[in-house]
C-alpha cells in the first residue's frame, strides 16, 4: 500500500480529534466538542478512502465522503453502509452541520447536544471501520 503513511496520519488525527471532543465535552466546551467530533469522523472516512482507492475528495461534507465510500465498496459492504446511512440520515446531517455551526455561527450546543454528537461520532467511526475492515 503506497499511502500507508498518509493513512496513518489521518487515522491518528481522527483519534486525536476524538480525544479533543471528549476533553471538550468533559470540560463544558460543547461547541468545540461538536466540532471536534465532526472532524474525527471526517478524517476517519478520508483515511478509509485513502486506504481503499489512494485518494479522497477534498470536502468537509461527511455525507459526500460517505457517498464516495459507497461508490467504491463491494456490494455486500455497500448495502450495509447504505442501510446505516438511511437509518441515520438526520443524525449524519446534524453531525455534518457541526462543522459550520460550531465555528461560524452563534448557535450554541448544550451538554446534551454535545454528548449525543460525540457518542454518534464514535458510532459512525466504529461502523465505518467495521464495514470497511
Amino acid at each position: 500500500m503506497e499511502h500507508t503513511h498518509e493513512y496513518e496520519i489521518l487515522v491518528n488525527r481522527s483519534k486525536g480529534f476524538l480525544k479533543i471532543a471528549e476533553y471538550a465535552l468533559n470540560n463544558g466546551l460543547h461547541d468545540l466538542a461538536c466540532f471536534s467530533a465532526e472532524q474525527a469522523v471526517q478524517l476517519h472516512i478520508k483515511a478509509q478512502l485513502l486506504k481503499l482507492i489512494g485518494d479522497y475528495p477534498r470536502t468537509h461534507h461527511i455525507r459526500l465522503l460517505i457517498a464516495r465510500l459507497l461508490e467504491v465498496l463491494p456490494a455486500r459492504k455497500k448495502s450495509t453502509l447504505q442501510e446505516y446511512v438511511k437509518t441515520n440520515r438526520a443524525r449524519l446531517s446534524e453531525l455534518e452541520d457541526a462543522y459550520i455551526m460550531a465555528r461560524y455561527t452563534t448557535k450554541t450546543y448544550t451538554q446534551e447536544d454535545a454528548e449525543e454528537i460525540v457518542d454518534f461520532a464514535k458510532e459512525v467511526i466504529n461502523k465505518v471501520e467495521e464495514i470497511v475492515g
